[in-house]
């Protein structure tokens, strides 16, 4: 293996946060996805006894007031909160102390996190008022609250972080996108820390009602935590679920100058489109094969170096044969060596916040030698031909992990993490 880092610029992850349907912080979520736990459950937060699906992946005992004050809750829609919540975890747990800042470290440090469909409870919400109620109702936060890059400003403002702040929009590959604008700026040298990934909050009901209208939900009412099941033949659509996942990027010169602990190294995130659908993937996964192919020449790996894939695998029947066919189409016969994975089997598809939490349970494998389960994989659909961690948690060395990331619109995205080792020897 061999590869050059622009500017010399390595990239590195120092910390990360995330709450998720499996736990309120990454170390939560991690064990749960590791024991095969569902987060999937009757839907709680309105009543969906309407709709087709009644059930999806929420998050449990959220309060934002464990994360911001009353005040300021008021004024951030659901997905920020949520953003804010995993951006406080990953903050601390990269140890950075963002009270003693100069204000030229400040000036370094960056957030780039996105949504796919930003403050759709707050939209609902203020649609009703205005057709209930007339514009007079409105509320003065109303267009702050719904907007996608609004997360990553509030987490800026609550830390006084002045570095580049933006946010990627591209569906359920936002997480992945917002990961490689900031390993771009990183090695650009516009930045020395960015935090990064994506937050959502779409269990409302023109959420889950719009994408059961697209038919994309399973129906699996009386058996919610048996219904995301990638790679089965009774798979009849995805769970929808939430939650928010921030990683700190940092480049390697600053990580070590401050002896931050290095949990893993971001080589590349590669990009692709289908220009084939607005909903449906290429059915050769041509979009998914371009983007893991450009994610490993810029790394300068080859697929034989991968030791384990968190697959995008939502559940759906045309999704999960594409990107088995593309990973079949790039790796050749190391697609039966290499150990993938579905968490959406356990976390439901979190859209735009998927691809950030993915990442981080990426890098966790890398941490741990350990590959978390797809759950629900009772009858292997043949023209899905990869080789699975089926059902329970697989031990092995995990020196580098692929994540892939797609999303309506054909955008497709793979990112490529490894241990510092791998780095240290490239």
């Amino acid at each position: 293996m061999s590869v050059s880092h622009p500017a010399g610029r390595r990239v590195v992850v120092t910390g990360f946060g995330a709450v998720t349907p499996l736990g309120l912080t990454a170390a939560a979520s991690w064990e749960a996805a590791v024991a095969g736990q569902s987060g999937a459950a009757p839907i709680t937060r309105f009543d969906a006894s309407g709709h087709d699906t009644r059930f999806a992946c929420e998050l449990k005992g959220f309060d934002p007031l464990n994360y911001v004050d009353r005040k300021l809750a008021k004024r951030m829609d659901v997905f920020a909160q949520y953003a804010m919540a995993a951006a406080n975890e990953a903050i601390a747990h990269a140890g950075l102390d963002t009270a003693t800042l100069t204000d030229a470290q400040r000036a370094r440090i960056g957030v780039m996190i996105g949504s796919g469909q930003g403050g759709m409870e707050t939209f609902q919400n203020q649609a009703v008022t205005w057709h209930t109620s007339g514009p007079g109702r409105l509320s003065p936060f109303f267009v702050p609250m719904i907007i996608c890059d609004i997360a990553g400003a509030w987490v800026a403002m609550q830390h006084g972080l002045r570095g580049p702040n933006h946010a990627v929009v591209s569906a359920c590959a936002t997480g992945n996108d917002n990961l490689m604008s900031a390993l771009d700026s990183i090695r650009a040298g516009r930045a020395d820390i960015i935090l990064a990934g994506g937050a959502e909050c779409a269990i409302t009901p023109l959420g889950v009602g719009g994408f059961g209208a697209a038919r994309a939900l399973s129906t699996r009412n009386d058996e919610p935590t048996r219904a995301s099941r990638p790679f089965d033949t009774g798979r009849d659509g995805f769970v929808i679920g939430e939650g928010a996942g921030v990683l700190v990027l940092e480049s390697l010169a600053s990580a070590e100058s401050r002896g931050a602990t290095i949990y893993a190294e971001l080589l590349a995130v590669g990009a692709a489109c289908d220009a084939h659908h607005l909903t449906a993937p290429h059915p050769d996964g041509v979009g998914a094969r371009l983007a893991m192919e450009g994610a490993f020449t810029e790394a300068r790996l080859a697929p034989t170096d991968v030791d384990s894939i968190n697959m995008h695998a939502t559940s759906t029947g045309l999704g999960d044969v594409a990107e088995c066919s593309a990973v079949r189409a790039v790796f050749g016969d190391h697609a039966d060596v290499a150990t993938a994975t579905a968490t959406k089997s356990m976390t439901g598809h979190m859209l735009g916040a998927a691809g950030a939490v993915e990442g981080i349970l990426s890098v966790l494998s890398i941490v741990h030698d350990l590959v978390p389960p797809v759950i629900n994989l009772e009858d292997p659909d043949p023209a899905c031909v990869v080789r699975v961690a089926a059902n329970r948690a697989e031990s092995r060395p995990v020196r580098v992990a692929i994540s892939n990331a797609f999303g309506f619109g054909g955008h497709n995205t793979c990112a490529v993490f490894a241990e510092r080792a791998v780095g240290d020897a490239l």
